[in-house]
């Protein structure tokens, strides 16, 4: 069974990472095998950390990240901290897709399309009240549409 990620930027909290992890942990155990994650700072990138981190206990679980474009031009606008973390969790990434070899207009939509494409269920990090036009949203509502499971941290 895949699992995509999507989640606002500015999510982050140890409250979350706690349910995150929890979450994950449960879902390897319905099985759960490969996590997909598309490498945009805040929950991506944290769940990401937690696939790796449970990979200790879990091995044969995988992350694949699904990426936009090239990691140099997704992080050219990353904070430092943000970019040091994308770059541990690429390097220890079981493997890479890169969607666009170039940042176009359309490549962060075909990423989320990709996520959603490849998985059987998602879990996000969602404010529906807030965020309607994101990214996130867009990625929701393609999975809804699919008509797999959507599991909601916010």
């Amino acid at each position: 069974m895949t699992v995509s990620f999507t989640g606002h930027r500015e999510a982050y909290s140890e409250e979350l990472r706690g349910k995150l992890r929890d979450k994950v942990e449960e879902l390897i155990n319905s099985g759960a095998d490969t996590f997909c994650a598309g490498g945009a700072a805040g929950f991506d990138t944290l769940a990401a950390e937690t696939v790796l981190d449970l990979q200790g206990g879990y091995p044969w679980i995988s992350l694949k990240l699904i990426l936009p474009c090239p990691p140099e031009i997704q992080t050219a606008r990353f904070p430092k901290e943000a970019k040091e973390q994308y770059y541990r969790v690429l390097k220890n990434a079981d493997s890479t897709e890169i969607i666009s070899p170039q940042y176009t207009g359309e490549c962060m939509k075909l990423r989320n399309m990709r996520l959603v494409r490849l998985a059987d269920a998602l879990v996000c990090y969602y404010n529906e009240e807030q965020r309607y036009a994101s990214g996130t949203g867009q990625t929701v509502r393609m999975a809804q549409k699919k008509g797999i499971d959507v599991i909601n941290l916010f």
